[in-house]
């Protein structure tokens, strides 16, 4: 092949049809075609890559209706450079994820992403879950510095938040902390003098991973669900030790991934520190149970850069929950996770909450020298621009103030304007820090905010062993 891919006959006849929604596209061919033919071409992919929030998959040799046939290797190359020039015109690259053999020809796997010139890039977020010592934060460590952890925690110290987080070496609060790739899917942090600067990884980056670090005791759960809850994820992280198994709050964990209705993925840590007997366990009893009634889902476990293309096509379905094995000491795993995150889709389309007027809730405040009070939250929908007037509260008395937007940074970096989907900080005038509670509202003048003392809810419980303060 004139790629020098590897090359794999396919297992199954046929896939589900071609839907008319959705980031994924199939062609049987794209040959012969130039002209009107190409911005058509071009049209559809920005279709379909709008669909999947700026990532797309198409599947070349393959009909509408799924069936699997397959091209000669001529045709199939002519019709990947038919692609690459119809991705060219909107601002789009595009890789090759594997090409297989069909029953008449080669079948080919493609994965689209707009490219970042004049763009913002596409944001994922996930937040890591599991119980205590379970390696979350040393596993965002490897996976945002690129620099293996040496068994003593240097990892989970390189993104601690608070001294005392280092001392004892776990997370009692809520941190972000990015993991940017660029056009060709390589990560951008192992580049740059601090893999951690935030300005840098956006500036650089065609696709973001925003992980949300989280606490793993139980008496910090109030604080882990604030971090699920005020964060609109568009997956989940459970990691398991596979030297102590499911064990302490792991359960009741991907339990709140189940009732927000997360898709999940389990990350294995800790292989290095045992036997393949004890990680094969492990792995069996998550399968089992995630296979309980309550959960029912499909556990897939991941082997190869084939079966990581895979889980990034099924796991936005919820049903089926990837498992990966991974070391943060010998980086045993950690390249087949890497580009399964590269390749996986935003899941929410935030670009249909752009259109609505602002709306943001406080997740933080900051009394900044030199700029005044500034707050910082996840913009739930609309845009702000700088100048604009934004209601705030309620306050204690249930009423609202007008205040006035000075800046914006999104990424710590300044912009004029920020969009539904992104975490912002906002300067902004006319009240006092003091005045600011976390939790309150600033919202656009269009809307009509209700301040209420009672409202119905939709309660889940978890059960646990103990209470829960």
């Amino acid at each position: 092949m004139g790629v020098g891919r590897r090359v794999e006959y396919m297992a199954v006849d046929s896939l589900p049809a071609e839907r008319d929604d959705g980031n994924v596209e199939y062609k049987l061919r794209v040959t012969g075609i130039g002209g009107r033919e190409l911005e058509k071409l071009a049209s559809q992919m920005k279709y379909r890559l709008d669909e999947g929030g700026g990532e797309a998959f198409y599947e070349i040799g393959v009909a509408d209706d799924g069936e699997i046939i397959g091209l000669p290797e001529e045709q199939l190359y002519e019709s990947i450079d038919n692609l690459r020039r119809a991705a060219s015109i909107i601002g789009a690259k595009l890789k090759i994820l594997r090409i297989e053999r069909g029953r008449r020809g080669f079948i080919a796997e493609i994965h689209v992403r707009y490219s970042r010139d004049d763009r913002y890039p596409v944001f994922v977020t996930i937040p890591l879950l599991g119980n205590v010592d379970s390696g979350k934060s040393s596993l965002i460590g490897v996976l945002t510095t690129g620099v293996l952890d040496d068994g003593n925690g240097s990892a989970m110290r390189r993104v601690a938040r608070f001294l005392h987080e280092v001392k004892s070496g776990r997370t009692s609060s809520i941190s972000t902390h990015l993991l940017g790739f660029d056009d060709n899917g390589k990560p951008v942090n192992y580049e740059l003098l601090s893999p951690l600067d935030e300005a840098q990884i956006f500036m650089k980056s065609a696709k973001i991973l925003c992980f949300v670090d989280l606490a793993g005791h139980e008496r910090y759960l109030r604080t882990t669900l604030k971090g699920v809850l005020g964060r609109k994820p568009d997956y989940a992280i459970l990691t398991v030790a596979a030297n102590a198994g499911i064990v302490g709050m792991a359960k009741e964990h991907l339990g709140v991934a189940i009732a927000l209705k997360l898709p999940v993925v389990i990350v294995v840590t800790k292989i290095d520190l045992v036997d393949r007997s004890k990680v094969d366990e492990t792995v069996s009893d998550i399968c089992r149970l995630i296979k309980m009634p309550g959960v029912n889902r499909i556990p897939f476990i991941v082997k190869s850069r084939d079966d990581a293309v895979v889980a990034a096509r099924t796991v936005t379905s919820e049903r089926v929950t990837p498992i990966f094995k991974v070391s943060n000491t010998t980086g045993e795993g950690l390249d087949l996770l890497r580009f399964f995150l590269d390749i996986i889709p935003p899941r929410l389309r935030w670009d249909e909450y752009v259109r609505m007027p602002f709306l943001m809730y406080i997740d933080d405040k900051f009394d900044v020298k030199g700029v005044g009070l500034v707050v910082s939250g996840l913009t739930v929908q609309g845009m702000v621009k700088i100048g604009d007037i934004l209601q705030l509260g309620p306050f204690s008395d249930g009423s609202l103030r007008l205040v006035r937007v000075k800046s914006i940074h999104v990424c710590r970096m300044p912009v004029d304007e920020a969009y539904a989907g992104q975490d912002v900080c906002l300067a902004i005038a006319n009240v006092d820090y003091d005045e600011v509670e976390k939790g309150m509202t600033l919202a656009g003048e269009g809307v009509n905010v209700k301040p209420v003392w009672m409202f119905e809810s939709r309660i889940t419980v978890l059960h646990h062993p103990t209470t829960i303060r």
